[in-house]
């Protein structure tokens, strides 16, 4: 599969949008009238035009899925957009070789007035499915669904994920591309549902080219055989190691501080050491697999009776791992009012690359309300080659010194 030539090629690619809308019109007929009098079109920037995306390219064979990282904004959409003819570059070159199929928008153009199985039809046409095929594999895309009892009613009478799944349907069941795009489209309907468009999406990644737009870092590193980051229309990283194009996209988010609860209590400190070595920078790089200790000094008033938690989140403040603060006969640590000092082992740190920050999270014994909840203490980065979403939970013998 090597030696077959790329099913996609993209060559130095760029588009440029304006501002304002009535500047656009006007740049729009003075391009058009270029073209009909073959004049080459204008490659600078103009004013209030910028460049959304900007000398992109990339090839793509069958059997491998190409990740598109990037924030909102980074030119994602417009490559996917360009690709799938939807719109027309300014400057580079795409060549695609083969069938086709987009799993973009699911059930937009659905019909509210017309049932579900009408809308079948309605929506193969507009992919380019004849309808001999939708008539023999009708059953086959409505069990897929699993509306076999709504599948005459009005779409208008469906719930949005209702609507989601019959258009997955249409897609996934009907569709054999060689090129396949999908944009956020794997997290449909209820989990049961999800499990299937997963395995679906599997069968046809095997035989097929595909460029995959998320934001779910768990589905990146599922689905994906190498990745794109993309920042401001420009490709950043184009990269076979998912960790690392995976925390140059997340590098680009910063970690927020925020605390809530009562005020029954109050984190006062939090050092975060590393194989017995306090972290001092700012945002420190740590290498994954390192044994890590918080050392936390926190404030309960008095009267209470307070039990604590750590964790660890990554940068979308998902926990990665839970550590739980105990004794040595592994009972909850209680504590009353007053000032104290704990030291709390994270065992090895074995999470991705990106960034993590701690959260401390302090919640009364006596009335179970929150005392305290502080996110984003202590960011650091974790370097590492290795992709596993599971999230590690541990229950540490912790120490309660001296204040």
């Amino acid at each position: 599969m090597s030696g077959e030539a790329p099913l996609i090629r993209v060559e130095g690619l760029s588009k440029k949008f304006c501002t304002d809308l009535r500047t656009s019109l006007k740049y729009g007929v003075q391009d058009l009238a270029s073209e009909v009098f073959g004049r080459d079109r204008n490659d600078t920037l103009r004013p209030k035009e910028f460049w959304a995306l900007q000398d992109v390219g990339f090839e793509l064979r069958r059997g491998e899925c190409l990740g598109l990282l990037g924030r909102n904004g980074a030119g994602k959409t417009t490559l996917l957009k360009m690709l799938n003819g939807l719109m027309k570059p300014d400057k580079g070159r795409i060549e695609l070789r083969g069938r086709i199929g987009a799993l973009i928008a699911l059930g937009a153009g659905f019909n509210p007035v017309l049932t579900g199985r009408e809308n079948i039809f309605v929506n193969a046409a507009v992919l380019g499915i004849p309808r001999s095929v939708v008539r023999q594999r009708l059953d086959e895309v409505v069990a897929f669904a699993e509306l076999e009892q709504f599948i005459d009613m009005p779409v208008q009478n469906y719930s949005s994920g209702m609507n989601v799944r019959l258009g997955f349907s249409v897609a996934a069941v009907l569709m054999e591309p060689d090129i396949l795009f999908l944009d956020e489209v794997l997290a449909v309907g209820d989990i049961g549902f999800a499990m299937k468009c997963l395995n679906r999406v599997r069968e046809i990644m095997a035989r097929s080219a595909v460029i995959f737009v998320s934001h779910s870092m768990p589905m990146v590193s599922t689905f994906c055989t190498r990745a794109l980051v993309m920042q401001k229309g420009r490709l950043l990283m184009d990269t076979t190691n998912l960790g690392e194009a995976m925390d140059g996209y997340m590098s680009a988010f910063s970690v927020d501080r925020r605390v809530t609860g009562t005020g029954g209590a109050e984190v006062l400190d939090l050092k975060l050491l590393v194989d017995g070595v306090p972290l001092e920078d700012p945002e420190p790089v740590v290498e994954q697999g390192k044994e890590g200790v918080v050392e936390l000094t926190l404030r309960v008033d008095d009267g209470e009776r307070a039990g604590v938690a750590v964790y660890v989140d990554d940068i979308a403040m998902s926990q990665v791992l839970a550590v739980g603060v105990r004794d040595h006969d592994k009972q909850p640590i209680m504590l009353g009012g007053g000032v104290h000092r704990l030291r709390i082992p994270l065992g090895k740190l074995e999470m991705n690359m990106g960034t993590y920050s701690i959260l401390v999270g302090v919640k009364s014994h006596i009335s179970t309300l929150s005392l305290c909840r502080v996110q984003g203490l202590r960011p650091f980065r974790v370097r590492s080659n290795s992709v596993n979403w599971s999230k590690i939970v541990r229950e540490q013998v912790s120490t309660v010194l001296p204040a």
